[in-house]
């Protein structure tokens, strides 16, 4: 991939999307194409067609997804299903008629098996049973990845699936109802800071343990895989280090500012007790993280202080 290459960032305004724009924009490419939503519906297969054969793009980062936490996957699970899975189809369909030279798909740690070994290792895709509460918006993913892998198999194309870990950072959403952990606690604690209210409630009792891996690096880790991996096979992208809910919630206390009290609600659910990526893979071919979790804290909240809070 030149620098003057032909490069699609499908879905440039989310989390991910946006993130893989600002690196490809720093490291000196000149010849981006974006889309929003209003100007090109990536369910609208029809209008999809129209767009590859008009613009013959050469290189595409597939960001563009239907995501939620888990109150979003509970409640409209056939949203997710329905619209990833069409906007999957249409992209890497579209990608192999008009001889697109590599793309890149993005998945979700959520495609391994709930009760997977720890740390997760690539192989153990499809060997369990998925979590239920995320099980629709899974099961998209896996299509996408079988698709890629397919495509391969049978056109000779070079469609490569890379596993992202839990994300964060700037461009999130910071709604209560269908946000990640993340973005939602940073929310929280923001709110409660400025109402000034003498205390806090999370869920469970903190000791699960989560990957958190900052937008920018799996940004970094998507340009440095289309630039060196051509794999059929999937890759996980993480950090390889986890930490406990409890220790997220006491670090974003401090650097947020938050003077009350936490308070921990054993009766509601933990969830699984850990979920953590083995990246060896990726780590053996070079790329690893920069941006450590009391950094990204801090960076975030920085951002969603100057973007969303006010």
């Amino acid at each position: 991939m030149k620098k003057n290459s032909k490069i699609f960032v499908a879905g440039h305004k989310g989390l991910v999307g946006s993130a893989i724009l600002r690196k490809l924009q720093k490291e000196g490419y000149k010849n981006i194409v974006t889309r929003t939503h209003k100007e090109l519906d990536l369910i609208n297969a029809p209008k999809v067609t129209e767009f590859f054969k008009k613009e013959k793009i050469e290189y595409v980062f597939m960001a563009a997804a239907k995501v939620g936490g888990i109150m979003a996957n509970k409640n409209f699970p056939a949203e997710m299903i329905y619209q990833n899975i069409e906007v999957q189809n249409n992209i890497i369909h579209n990608s192999y008629l008009t001889g697109v030279k590599k793309l890149l798909f993005l998945g979700s740690s959520c495609i391994y098996p709930r009760l997977a070994p720890q740390p997760i290792k690539e192989e153990y895709l499809l060997s369990g049973l998925l979590e239920p509460t995320n099980q629709a918006y899974a099961i998209a993913k896996i299509s996408g990845i079988v698709m890629c892998q397919s495509y391969n198999k049978e056109y000779g194309t070079n469609f490569i699936s890379a596993m992202p870990t839990n994300l964060y950072g700037p461009n999130d959403n910071f709604d209560y109802e269908n946000s990640h952990v993340f973005p939602a606690m940073i929310r929280k604690f923001h709110d409660a800071k400025e109402k000034k209210e003498k205390s806090i409630t999370f869920w469970g009792t903190g000791t699960p343990k989560r990957e958190f891996l900052h937008v920018d690096d799996v940004a970094s880790a998507s340009l440095f895989l289309m630039l060196n991996y051509n794999d059929s096979e999937i890759i996980n992208v993480g950090t390889g280090e986890d930490i406990s809910i409890l220790e997220l919630v006491n670090k974003m206390k401090k650097i947020i500012g938050y003077n009350g009290k936490v308070i921990w609600d054993k009766e509601k659910p933990d969830g699984m007790p850990r979920k953590l990526l083995d990246v060896s893979k990726i780590h053996n071919l070079g790329w690893k993280h920069i941006i450590d979790v009391d950094r990204g804290i801090t960076e975030t909240y920085e951002w969603f202080s100057k973007n969303v809070s006010k």
